[in-house]
């Protein structure tokens, strides 16, 4: 019998607060460089997420990955960790990372990583507006 692969997707949206800074730089040089988004006072998101899962199809059940599985992990590893949060104060995760979107995704993918099975291949797409995106891997 043919396998199959197929990509299953897992989207989810959640908001949070940052600051784009550079603890070493004086705030002269941190609003030089990132604007707006070095604000003291911090500046949210409204993210959306997109998780691809890409395996061969189970003959036994038919799935991929039982996609309740994915939202449990989603849920626990992303929703729960940077739903309505400052990421800067509140995650341990960017205490010494600048949150940018790069880093945020690469956080996220190695979070959800460890908990899906390797013989997956997993993508992060992360929309910081509907304009700007970051994608791990690439």
């Amino acid at each position: 019998m043919k396998k199959h692969r197929v990509a299953v997707y897992r989207k989810i949206t959640f908001n949070a607060a940052h600051r784009l800074y550079r603890k070493d730089w004086t705030d002269a040089q941190n609003k030089a460089y990132f604007g707006l988004c070095a604000n003291e006072n911090y500046h949210g998101h409204n993210y959306r997420l997109d998780v691809k899962v890409t395996g061969e199809i189970d003959p036994e059940t038919g799935y991929v990955i039982d996609i309740a599985e994915l939202k449990k992990i989603t849920d626990e590893e992303v929703m729960e960790r940077f739903d309505h949060r400052n990421l800067n104060l509140d995650c341990p995760e960017f205490k010494n990372l600048n949150p940018t979107g790069e880093n945020i995704v690469v956080v996220i993918y190695e979070l959800l990583r460890r908990r899906i099975d390797p013989k997956y291949d997993l993508q992060v797409r992360l929309y910081e507006t509907e304009r700007n995106y970051f994608e791990y891997p690439a």
